[in-house]
């Protein structure tokens, strides 16, 4: 069960509701009446809590729970264990997702400005926002309805943010524009200067930044990430996306919508990465590259070249990821002769 230190619990809800809400279709003997107090993880969840089965590796696992419910797919339902109700789809995390969000959903805070912030008498602030003790809003900043501020962020003189965006403690936002709902989490620091110099053996020259940042809707951006604004073109962050912590994003790097970017990946400026990419965590990409839309990345690759759309990569330097592996065979078997 969730500690109710930190997580208010929405619940409880009937089997039959949960059903409902997550789009699953309960197994035969499952009691629709079944109160369901909370969610919590396979091998702790009680009999009166919902789980679920997304990976197969915890197979036994499942069929050891004590879990009262859970969220299956069809083709693992032979393994439960005996008095457990099933919740059966195709798609089990995503519907775990809409149980999980209906027993605890997103925190509303009170609208209300401390005392504390600093605003700008030049700022505009929608209705309903949340402004916490120690935030700066610099002048002419224009942000929407119901946005909460936190405590320490600032939000740099010219900004616009849109609806409902959440700005995370200590978190700093400069020469952008940002979309609606959007969370930006603690830390992170959007719109600062891009790594751009003239190199030169006397000097090196620091050429100004002069684009923006635009964030579209639906974004997140994960704590102690970092989007340079563009050095003329814009830095452009397209709706949907999902930026874990510890990223770099360069100067006029192009994301569309509905990318993946996990934790400490780093983009190189200018490159441009089309709609519905996945880049796995710690890889690398160079400069002026173009991703194709609907590539995957693995982690820790260097990617060096353009990449076609719908292309799987991995390694450094990055290649289709079956030379990868068969790469890393060769490798294996040649270690193994030269130790025999």
């Amino acid at each position: 069960m969730t500690d109710p230190r930190f997580y208010t619990n929405a619940g409880p809800f009937s089997l039959g509701e949960i059903a409902q809400l997550a789009k699953t279709k309960l197994s035969d003997d499952a009691d629709p009446g079944k109160q369901i107090v909370d969610v919590a993880p396979l091998d702790r969840a009680g009999s009166d809590e919902l789980s679920f089965l997304d990976n197969k590796d915890y197979v036994d696992v499942f069929a050891n729970s004590a879990a009262g419910a859970c969220i299956v797919h069809p083709e693992f339902a032979a393994r439960a264990p005996r008095g457990m109700a099933l919740l059966l789809t195709e798609k089990p995390y995503p519907a775990y997702a809409h149980a999980a969000r209906a027993f605890h959903p997103p925190h509303r805070l009170e609208p209300g400005i401390s005392p504390r912030a600093d605003i700008d008498p030049e700022a505009r602030l929608g209705p309903d926002c949340r402004v916490e003790s120690g935030a700066v809003i610099g002048s002419r900043a224009e942000i929407g309805a119901r946005a909460w501020i936190g405590t320490n962020a600032v939000i740099g003189p010219g900004v616009v943010m849109g609806d409902d965006c959440r700005v995370g403690t200590g978190a700093a936002i400069f020469n952008s524009l940002v979309g609606h709902r959007v969370a930006i989490y603690s830390g992170a620091r959007i719109g600062q200067d891009g790594f751009g110099f003239a190199p030169d053996p006397a000097e090196h020259l620091k050429v100004p930044q002069l684009g923006r940042v635009i964030i579209g809707d639906d974004v997140e951006i994960g704590a102690n990430s970092t989007v340079d604004r563009g050095s003329g073109p814009d830095t452009i962050i397209g709706e949907r996306c999902m930026i874990d912590n510890l990223v770099q994003i360069a100067h006029n790097v192009q994301l569309g919508p509905g990318c993946v970017i996990v934790a400490q990946v780093g983009i190189s400026g200018s490159t441009k990465i089309e709609d519905y990419v996945f880049i796995g965590g710690q890889a690398g990409l160079t400069g002026h590259l173009k991703i194709g839309a609907g590539a995957r990345i693995a982690a820790q690759s260097g990617v060096m070249r353009d990449i076609a759309p719908g292309t799987i990569m991995g390694g450094s330097p990055a290649v289709p990821i079956r030379d990868w592996h068969r790469q890393n065979i060769r490798l294996a078997r040649l270690a193994e002769k030269k130790e025999a």
